[in-house]
């Protein structure tokens, strides 16, 4: 059956390209959701997890998706959190935006991740509701007992099912109560759709339901680029330089302190053209403290812009449409949201040899596939500084960039 694809099918995932859709019909095979496929009728569709208050790439995909759903005629409903973390978990400064919300969804605040009450009332309200499909987003095991819950007691009227659209399995900071966590939440899903193959090989250790391959999505809700004078302008930069990026929430696996060594290694051997200069733009979920004084003992107080801040979704384009490329020299991975940003720009980029950054970066196509290390950061900037090199990347980026549409 894997050659027939009835019209509107395309749809059941919220994913947009043809072939992710076809990935998806596939899924939805699987779990014998053929029958609501092959008749004409349209699906009740819950998603629950991150949506409007809450701020990030979580959030900007479950929305996407809602309105793919909604765009084919299905009937969508999207219930968020009232609280997603308790405020003295969150390690950054706010968790929400302040944009009003979106008129065309519906979105409901209604589950708490930490009243195990609430949990309990939203698996019943779920089975009763009897939605054909309940897709999940999965991220962190702090959210295991809550989804957990919730599906147990859902999945038990015998029509609904859930799927999960699964970011991490293990965390990539490790707790006591991880793998716990993981099997009461994992064994209550029907079917997976994860984005690396890391991802997946994780996902076996605890379950064998059904799960099956679609790269992350692109963030086409960012815009286009926008002219590079006008971004550095915008920025409070120099457009005479040329400017490489590291962009995204600061944690210590992803590297930032290998990249400011890289960085400093590449000045004092002369390396790097004196026209480079580094954009550091994100919220730290750690202490900011030990990179600045890295920058200033390194001598790159003049090298390194530090914008220590959440970027908010409009200036996004800003700092993709002034730099040449972007650098990701991740310690630990599974996939990288920020690569698909890049994707989006043309911007070529840098990653590290971990988890499954490798196969959303086609390495010497439209970026580079470094060793693990700050040497091997280094080695790759030297090569990507080089013009022509990064003309030929962003020519590439504009076909490779289809993948994830």
């Amino acid at each position: 059956g894997w050659n027939y694809f009835p019209p509107h099918a395309d749809s059941v995932l919220g994913i947009a390209s043809a072939e992710d859709s076809r990935q998806t019909l596939r899924a939805v095979i699987i779990l014998d959701f053929s029958f609501y496929i092959c008749s004409m009728e349209k699906l009740n569709i819950t998603l629950l997890g991150p949506a409007h208050p809450y701020r990030g790439g979580l959030a900007i995909i479950m929305q996407t998706m809602a309105r793919v759903f909604q765009r084919d005629g299905h009937r969508v409903d999207l219930k968020t959190f009232t609280v997603q973390y308790p405020q003295w978990l969150f390690p950054g400064k706010s968790q929400f935006v302040d944009t009003p919300a979106p008129d065309d969804l519906r979105i409901e605040r209604c589950v708490s991740t930490v009243n195990p009450f609430n949990w309990l009332r939203m698996g019943l309200r779920i089975r009763r509701e009897r939605p054909d499909i309940v897709l999940l987003k999965y991220w962190t095991p702090f959210m295991a007992p809550c989804f957990g819950t919730i599906a147990r007691l859902a999945r038990r009227n015998g029509h609904t099912r859930f799927l999960c659209q699964i970011d991490n399995v293990e965390p990539h900071e490790r707790h006591l109560f991880d793998r716990w966590f993981n099997r009461w939440f994992l064994g209550a899903v029907d079917g997976f759709v994860y984005m690396s193959e890391q991802v997946h090989r994780e996902l076996e250790c605890y379950t064998n339901a059904p799960a099956l391959f679609s790269p992350h999505p692109r963030f086409d809700s960012y815009g286009e680029p926008v002219d590079r004078t006008e971004a550095c302008r915008r920025l409070g930069l120099d457009p005479q330089r040329r400017y490489a990026l590291f962009f995204g929430l600061i944690r210590e696996y992803k590297g930032l302190d290998w990249l400011l060594e890289a960085w400093a290694k590449l000045r004092a051997e002369g390396r790097i053209g004196s026209e480079w200069r580094l954009i550091v733009a994100g919220e730290c979920y750690t202490d900011p403290e030990p990179y600045r004084r890295r920058i200033v003992q390194s001598g790159l107080e003049e090298e390194v812009t530090f914008h220590d801040r959440f970027i908010p979704d409009e200036r996004v384009k800003d700092y993709f449409s002034a730099a040449e490329f972007l650098v990701l020299p991740y310690k630990s991975a599974t996939q990288s949201g920020v690569t698909q940003i890049a994707y989006q720009f043309r911007l070529p980029v840098i990653v590290t040899r971990v988890g499954g950054l490798a196969e959303i970066v086609p390495d010497d196509r439209v970026g580079f596939v470094c060793p693990p290390s700050p040497e091997g950061v280094a080695d790759a900037i030297e090569r990507i500084a080089d013009p022509e090199t990064l003309a030929r990347f962003r020519a590439n980026m504009e076909r490779e960039r289809e993948r994830f549409s």
